[in-house]
């Protein structure tokens, strides 16, 4: 497991008073930005709070105020003598029915929509990924955030990060045109198998309140996920977003 300091951002972020936003607001904006991103993982330590002081350049009060502010909404977890934890979600559940992806399924209920792609670039993977998408550390893998709009309204926006060595050539695919499973299944000669999701409430955030056209303490539901090839591969370890005003989520399922 990585430590703490191993996490910390290369360059520290720039705070001030200039848009009339609470400093300490602004940590917690800082830290949620990191756990959302998935640059600190779940059951893993984020950077103590000497740490985040000097990351920062922050006091110590302002730093504990914004931490404390995140651990209130239920997104940290303080152990004592341990340190300060992402807290594990409670609710996950296989998916044991037909897998389709968000787009196959409006497509399939008659729901015109539209993407637009946000960002699609190769990055290397930092140790969560990697262990995620069974790939080395510092290997290529594809960053690629979306967001889906019916009628004009944003209602999702989707990160993924995915396997390019099981789908060479995908980032070259046009996601405003060519859905994922479709370019991945174009890419990596296999069908796609299945996937594992995690269920978790949510408050948007700054980030992609943005995307979603939301308040950034807006409730939200977020799909984590995993989607492995036929051969169990995993090739897609990634997050949907929906905001909780604009979104039904319902499943069929039947009893063995």
């Amino acid at each position: 497991m990585p430590d703490a300091a191993s996490n910390s951002a290369p360059s520290a972020p720039v705070f001030g008073k200039q848009g009339g936003e609470l400093l300490y607001v602004q940590v917690s904006d800082f830290v949620r930005e990191k756990i959302y991103s998935k640059d600190w993982g779940v059951d893993e330590p984020i950077p103590s709070e000497h740490e985040l002081m000097d990351m920062l350049h922050l006091s110590r009060g302002t730093v504990q105020k914004g931490v404390r502010q995140l651990v209130d909404e239920g997104l940290l977890v303080q152990q004592r003598g341990r340190g300060t934890f992402v807290v594990q979600p409670v609710m996950a559940r296989p998916s044991s029915n037909r897998l389709l992806s968000f787009g196959e399924s409006m497509g399939h209920q008659g729901i015109d929509f539209t993407t637009r792609v946000i960002e699609c670039e190769v990055r290397a993977a930092g140790p969560l990924c990697a262990e995620n998408l069974q790939i080395e550390p510092g290997s290529d893998y594809l960053y690629l955030s979306r967001v889906r709009y019916v009628r004009k309204r944003a209602v999702m926006f989707i990160e993924s990060h995915l396997n390019l060595g099981v789908c060479p050539g995908l980032e070259g695919a046009d996601f405003t045109r060519e859905g994922l499973f479709a370019a991945v299944q174009r890419t990596s000669g296999h069908e796609i198998g299945r996937s594992e999701m995690v269920y978790t409430a949510r408050t948007a955030g700054k980030v992609r309140g943005g995307h979603l056209e939301c308040d950034e303490h807006a409730p939200v539901l977020e799909l984590d996920q995993l989607v492995r090839l036929d051969d169990g591969t995993p090739f897609e370890w990634g997050s949907v977003w929906l905001p909780a005003n604009r979104c039904v989520i319902s499943n069929e399922t039947r009893r063995a």
